[in-house]
């Protein structure tokens, strides 16, 4: 019943991700290569985490 209100954690983790992803295809246009895979391994990282909350939700 109280669950209502909680925010949903994945959401933000997601909305971050998606940032990073588009970072990293502008940073990989500009031709910044390292930029493009740190930003991609720091995607893969949040993506992760939101497979890891999934998971626990999905357990309940």
């Amino acid at each position: 019943m109280f669950g209502l209100f909680k925010s949903d954690p994945t959401k933000k983790l997601r909305k971050q991700y998606d940032v990073k992803l588009e970072q990293a295809m502008l940073a990989q246009r500009k031709g910044d290569i390292k930029t493009y895979s740190m930003l991609t391994a720091e995607a893969e990282e949040l993506w992760k985490s939101i497979e890891a909350y999934e998971q626990v939700k999905s357990a309940k």
